[in-house]
């Protein structure tokens, strides 16, 4: 038996040193997957009043499903986004939101009801008012991208900084708002600043979806370049790739998800990084490729079993967002105090 072949036999190749961790790999895949689907049905058949089989079981059931995909929508858009994000930027902590999305959201819902008073929050909603507002997150990050990636001074870790203090500024100018709004506009507005489900309307899915599947596709057929640009510049310029290009493109990518999540259910800050979080400790792989699809079911079995229990068991699934901001916010810190730097 030739060398090579006890090689084969005993480790792996690409994304995993030995076979025993490719074994584990799809063990985690097939269990996230049948708790997916344990997730998904209990979501759309669970606690359903009509008897089954009848039309009126099945219009609820379909009602259901519209919600099953929204979650879906959100969590493929976060995990994707924010995995790609991290690696871009070479830097596991950081996270998408940091580049103002949800700050100008914030400020355009504010400024409505600032300026349009209680009807400001029904002028927004619409699949064109949809469509504005994704036209405005994805040209707010171009023009960021395209102002402090390109020229003599190009650096990714300035466009970071700025992209902090533009989304500060945006917070403090949508407080500022706040503050002058009466206490019936301000109740209306609140309700429309806490990531929800149930903010989704149905007449959007049909552009969020192609936006979502699109971007999304396009990072995981890019996967192997993604890996490289994982790597830094040094390595990714030296392999013949354009490291600036790529930035560029993977970050508009980046844009369209979140931008696509946050105009939909509203803002989920630490939700893409503890579904990030624990996809690299369960894929154990640097290989997008594998890490994408763990991110997705685990961001699924963690939003979705959320609703589920906070829905079925305390009927309370307003508060999902609460609980996954505060489990996502004490993940960051621990990472943050763990490795005692950004």
């Amino acid at each position: 038996m030739s060398t090579e072949t006890v090689r084969k036999r005993h480790t792996g190749t690409g994304a995993f040193s030995t076979v025993r961790q490719r074994r584990r790999y799809w063990i985690l895949v097939g269990a996230l997957t049948l708790l997916s689907v344990v997730i998904a049905v209990g979501l759309v058949a669970w606690d359903n009043p009509v008897q089954f089989g009848t039309t009126g079981y099945w219009r609820i059931a379909r009602m259901r499903a519209t919600n099953l995909v929204v979650i879906l929508l959100v969590v493929v858009c976060q995990a994707v986004a924010t995995v790609s994000f991290q690696s871009a930027t070479n830097n596991r902590i950081i996270t998408p939101s940091i580049m103002g999305f949800e700050a100008l959201y914030v400020a355009i819902q504010t400024a409505a009801v600032f300026f349009l008073g209680a009807v400001g929050v029904t002028t927004l909603q619409g699949v064109p008012q949809f469509a504005l507002m994704l036209v405005l997150m994805v040209g707010f990050a171009l023009m960021l991208y395209g102002w402090l990636l390109s020229g003599k001074y190009a650096n990714l870790q300035v466009m970071l900084l700025v992209g902090i203090v533009l989304g500060g500024g945006l917070g403090s100018v949508a407080t500022f708002m706040q503050r002058m709004l009466t206490p019936s506009e301000f109740d209306i507005l609140t309700a429309k600043l806490f990531g929800s489900v149930s903010n989704a309307d149905a007449s959007y899915l049909p552009l969020a979806i192609p936006l979502c599947v699109a971007a999304a596709g396009t990072l995981w057929w890019r996967s192997r370049r993604l890996n490289i640009v994982a790597l830094g510049k040094d390595v990714t310029t030296n392999l013949g790739m354009n490291h600036r290009r790529e930035i560029i493109l993977i970050l508009f990518l980046v844009s369209v998800l979140m931008a696509t999540t946050t105009a939909l259910v509203g803002p989920l800050t630490f939700l893409g990084f503890l579904v990030a979080t624990l996809a690299y400790q369960f894929a154990n792989t640097h290989d997008h490729r594998f890490v994408f699809p763990v991110a997705i079911l685990t961001g699924f079995v963690i939003l979705g079993g959320a609703y589920f229990v906070l829905k079925n068991i305390f009927y309370a699934e307003g508060a999902v967002s609460i609980i996954i901001e505060a489990v996502g916010g004490s993940a960051f810190l621990y990472v943050i105090l763990r490795k005692g730097r950004l």
